[in-house]
């Protein structure tokens, strides 16, 4: 009898062993019964593993539980988009180069390590798309149908036929994205044709969509320029926000031995200056921190938006730099007509909080007493005796509307207090 029982001990010991070793096999059944959600089960080579738990070994010792993936379609993946260096932000942001000036604003910013954004270069001409794919961008042949990448020849009516052929593609780049920015050099055939389509598709996405466009410089001919003003023109009606730059006022301040390739670099870098003075405030924390909600509320259908950047340096830097700002040539309205402002103080870590309440009672004492006024303020650990003030300012709607009915002959509201006269 004792014999019996040892016997059936021992066949009850090889068969426990015998499941043991075959959990090996069944391991990858367990992982798919935790995953079955996702669809399909990504390699764990190229793919990583979601969790905040320290990995919990199962009951056989033979294998551990992760933790879920975080599957973003049937594929799970980290987006840098969303972890800019310097902080992190849940704020996606693309940059859309249209045309040949925009295209050159994109390379500018790669070029420059403006961090934190996702670059597009879209044109019609197929061969100067290669220069921005090489530094990096994401690029997009718009109306090969249209043109067969050969580009739109100066005709705004070409570079819009090009966007409405590739309207699904665009449509398919800028979604799940919360701001948008539109950099173009108006007055060509893509910039001035594509741009408004572009925007237009961006605006009924949900983005925020903001415009950064440079008029063309007198000697480039009379028909670039109204070409220019009437993409212009399009242009505001399919966008939150646009910021227009006369290439002219540039003039003002460069100096008169400028080689004309540097002057089209320095347009080139104003374009890129706009995007980068938005997207830092937002990007970067500060001590007082201003998050995408608070750009938002400003820039949101605010039609004509003008923006200054001023440096100062020495025991006056703080307040000089927002002189500066605030009276920067491009500037092509006063700062006093604004109803919405941002204005973002950067400086070394010396920067003392009377330096910046002075700044910030510049800014204050020149903008509408009702305005909507944001502030915030950087510190940047490699800047020695530097202040920077980056001022954006919206809400002209109101003053341009009557000066366009005035201009136009159209009937204008009186006010008030005039109507006796």
């Amino acid at each position: 009898m004792s014999f019996m029982r040892m016997a059936c001990c021992v066949v009850a010991v090889a068969v426990c062993l015998a499941m043991i070793h075959s959990t090996d096999a069944l391991a990858p059944f367990v992982s798919t019964r935790q995953t079955s959600w996702s669809m399909k089960l990504p390699s764990s080579e190229d793919e990583p593993l979601i969790t905040s738990r320290q990995p919990q070994k199962l009951k056989n010792g033979k294998g551990a539980f992760l933790g879920f993936r975080k599957v973003s379609g049937l594929k799970a993946e980290f987006d840098d988009r969303l972890m800019p260096e310097g902080g992190v932000s849940p704020c996606v942001i693309r940059v859309l180069g249209v045309g040949g000036g925009g295209c050159n604003a994109v390379d500018r910013m790669i070029q420059t390590s403006v961090t934190g954004v996702e670059y597009w270069a879209i044109n019609t001409d197929a061969q100067a798309l290669g220069r921005s794919k090489a530094l990096g961008a994401k690029v997009l042949n718009i109306g090969s149908g249209v043109t067969r990448g050969l580009g739109a020849g100066g005709d705004p009516d070409v570079g819009r036929m090009a966007a409405e052929e590739s309207r699904d593609e665009i449509g398919a780049m800028i979604e799940g994205t919360d701001l948008v920015f539109i950099t173009s050099g108006m007055g060509g055939g893509t910039g001035s044709g594509a741009a408004p389509v572009v925007s237009e598709v961006a605006k009924e996405s949900g983005a925020l969509t903001v415009a950064i466009v440079t008029k063309p410089f007198d000697f480039e001919g009379r028909r670039r320029m109204q070409q220019a003003v009437d993409g212009i023109a399009r242009l505001r009606d399919h966008v939150d926000t646009v910021l227009v730059v006369s290439n002219n006022k540039l003039l003002e301040i460069i100096p008169d031995d400028i080689p004309v390739t540097s002057a089209f670099k320095v347009a080139d870098d104003i374009l890129r200056q706009g995007v980068v003075g938005i997207s830092e405030i937002i990007l970067r924390p500060g001590l007082v921190n201003v998050d995408f909600a608070d750009v938002r509320s400003i820039m949101k259908d605010a039609g004509t938006a003008l923006m200054g950047i001023g440096t100062g340096m020495g025991k006056t830097s703080a307040e000089d730099a927002a002189i500066a700002a605030i009276s920067s040539p491009l500037l092509d309205e006063p700062v006093q007509d604004a109803t919405g402002v941002v204005f973002n103080i950067l400086g070394p870590s010396g920067l003392s909080l009377q330096e910046v309440n002075r700044a910030a009672q510049i800014i204050y004492q020149n903008v509408d007493e009702d305005a909507n006024v944001i502030f915030g303020a950087l510190i940047d650990e490699t800047i020695v005796d530097e202040v920077s003030v980056t001022v954006l300012a919206t809400g002209f709607g109101q003053k341009g509307t009557s000066s366009a009915q005035a201009s136009s002959g159209g009937s204008v509201d009186v006010p008030t207090f005039l109507g006796g006269r």
